[in-house]
Parts: structure tokens; C-alpha cells; sequence
């Protein structure tokens, strides 16, 4: 009896080194993957601030040419020169204005499908996101608020990636990337932003 539950500790004990070790190789051992073996362009939503910016920047630096998408034009083109700036014409950059809140699964499809055409899109990130301006309690939120911060939390990366997923799996080969938030996950409990952290989970 003894010997059969030293046996599963044992065994148990192995199990987890081997997964922490698995994950330190993947993390910090292994080569990185070259992302443009899935396409020479990528995909960013909520691309001209916080996260979404950093990625285009980042991306650019990868030698991946962007579709920036964004509700406000002035600021995509303000983003892309920034880009074209730092690292040149090689980098080739596409707009998308699009407001998500406003926009349903039609005119989604339709402007993705529009500025895409003709692109090898190897990568989407998923990334843009609303949240509220001040902490509320849950009840406090009017319902066109909760709508908007579906529409844009949820839904969105639901149809942007119907329209682009359909390109990969046509060459059998892509990548696609959901931003959420630590808020739903590292923080147990967000205290009056509940909507953000579940819409962002």
C-alpha cells in the first residue's frame, strides 16, 4: 500500500517537473518562430493605442507588413507614419477605420474582405477593447454601455475572424492571437469593472 502511493507521488512529482520544464524551454530555450512563415502580413485590431500599438511596432520590427485597424483615421495614418519612421518604407501598412460598436457582422466582413484583398495574411491579433471610465457597480451600467462593450469586447473578434480565417485555411497555415485581460484571471475579483473583466476573459 505503501510502496503504490509513494509510486503515484513519484510519478506525480515527475509529471510536474516535466511540465515546468517543458515550459521553461518553450519560454526561454527554444528559437523563436520566424512569423513570416504564416504570411507576410498581419492583422491588428485596436492597433493606434496601449497594446495594440506596441504589437504593430513590434510586428514591424519582425519584418511583418501591417492592417491596422482602428475607429479613428487620423490616428491610424498618425500610427503609420510613426512606423514608416522608425523602420522605413520597407514595412508596408494598410488602414482600416472601422468602429466596431457600430458596425455589425456585415459591414465587418465587408471592410476586412475590402483592405485584405489581394494580402498573404499570416497573423491576427485580436486586440481592441472598451472599458468603463470609472469604476460602477454592475446594476449602474446603462444597457446600451453593456451592449457597446460586448460588441466591441466580444463580438468583434468573432467576426474579424470569420473573415480572415477562411485565407488560412485555404493555404493551411496562420496564427491568431485573442488579447484578453489579467483582470479576469491574475486579479481573482475586479471590483466594480466585472463587465470588462468578463467580456475581456
Amino acid at each position: 500500500m505503501l510502496v503504490g502511493v509513494s509510486g503515484i507521488g513519484f510519478f506525480s512529482l515527475c509529471y510536474r517537473l516535466f511540465t515546468n520544464a517543458r515550459w521553461i524551454y518553450k519560454m526561454f530555450i527554444r528559437s523563436p518562430k520566424n512569423l513570416r512563415d504564416y504570411g507576410l502580413w498581419a492583422i491588428i485590431t485596436g492597433s493606434t493605442d496601449g497594446i495594440g500599438k506596441a504589437l504593430a511596432f513590434e510586428l514591424a520590427s519582425k519584418g511583418l507588413n501591417l492592417v491596422c485597424m482602428a475607429r479613428n483615421l487620423s490616428k491610424l495614418e498618425s500610427t503609420a507614419a510613426e512606423i514608416r519612421h522608425k523602420f522605413g518604407q520597407r514595412i508596408k501598412i494598410r488602414n482600416i477605420a472601422l468602429d466596431f460598436d457600430k458596425s455589425g457582422p456585415t459591414e465587418i466582413s465587408s471592410a476586412i474582405h475590402h483592405g485584405i484583398q489581394g494580402l498573404d495574411i499570416g497573423l491576427l491579433v485580436n486586440n481592441v477593447g472598451i472599458t468603463n471610465s470609472h469604476p460602477k457597480f454592475f446594476h449602474e451600467f446603462e444597457p446600451e454601455f453593456i451592449e457597446s462593450m460586448v460588441r466591441v469586447n466580444v463580438e468583434a473578434a468573432i467576426w474579424v475572424t470569420r473573415a480572415v480565417i477562411p485565407g488560412m485555411m485555404k493555404k493551411k497555415k496562420g496564427a491568431i492571437v485573442n488579447i484578453g485581460s489579467g483582470s479576469s484571471a491574475t486579479v481573482s475579483s475586479y471590483p466594480l469593472f466585472t463587465l470588462y473583466a468578463a467580456s475581456k476573459a
